[in-house]
């Protein structure tokens, strides 16, 4: 997410950027015996882990990068705009305890499904909305999700987020990850000026998230 100087210098000040290790990969399939991964786009991938960690049946999430070309990408990388990328999270989920569906549902209701290449404040394809299926199964229920939303949205406007085939994931640098929790005062000012409560609010009115 792009960010006033002002607001940067803040962050610097809290602690909110600090040395980037070395990531691996992380490839889109199932996990364990019984477990599954899921992946969505929604904009800023700090916004994205608060939404989905208190679920039951969500097991883990992990913010980083995926849809782009270039391997191992870096944040500075993916921000400009070049790699193709999108800011994303995986999330690891007991389907036994939680739907597919059912997350499908908690991801509509996090974003502005409205717009291309862009969420709230933040501009440029890295910031688009997008579902990565792992598997068939996925792709179908994430078709139907968006058909049912289509005929049901409290809002006029069409629906442009993508849905493509997952590819590999490169989880991002280490200080995103659960920033929302290691930098709260910094996740809540960017959060505020980005507008992105009251424009949740406009699209989905009573079935907006209040407390992400």
């Amino acid at each position: 997410m792009i960010v006033p100087s002002s607001i940067l210098l803040g962050f610097l000040l809290l602690g909110g950027v600090v040395s980037r290790p070395s990531r691996g990969e992380a490839r889109a399939d199932t996990t364990g015996d019984h477990l599954s991964k899921a992946i969505f786009a929604g904009g800023c991938f700090w916004c994205m882990e608060p939404a989905f960690d208190s679920l039951p049946g969500v097991i883990s999430t992990k913010v980083g990068y995926i849809g782009g070309k270039k391997p191992n990408p870096t944040y500075d990388e993916v921000c400009s705009g070049l790699t193709g990328h999108a800011e994303a999270m995986e999330l690891v989920y007991d389907p036994a305890k939680i739907s597919y569906k059912k997350l499908l549902d908690v991801f509509w209701h996090n974003i502005d499904p409205t717009v291309k290449d862009q969420q709230f404040c933040d501009e440029g394809s890295q910031y688009r909305t997008a579902i990565f299926f792992i598997g068939p199964e996925q792709e179908r229920e994430a078709k139907e999700s968006k058909a049912e939303l289509d005929k049901t949205k409290p809002f006029k406007q069409a629906i442009v987020t993508q849905i493509a085939p997952a590819t590999v994931f490169y989880p991002a640098e280490d200080y995103h990850q659960q920033y929302c929790k290691t930098h709260k005062i910094a996740y809540g000012m960017y959060r505020i000026n980005c507008g992105r409560d009251q424009r949740l609010r406009q699209l989905w009115g009573a079935a907006a998230p209040s407390n992400h």
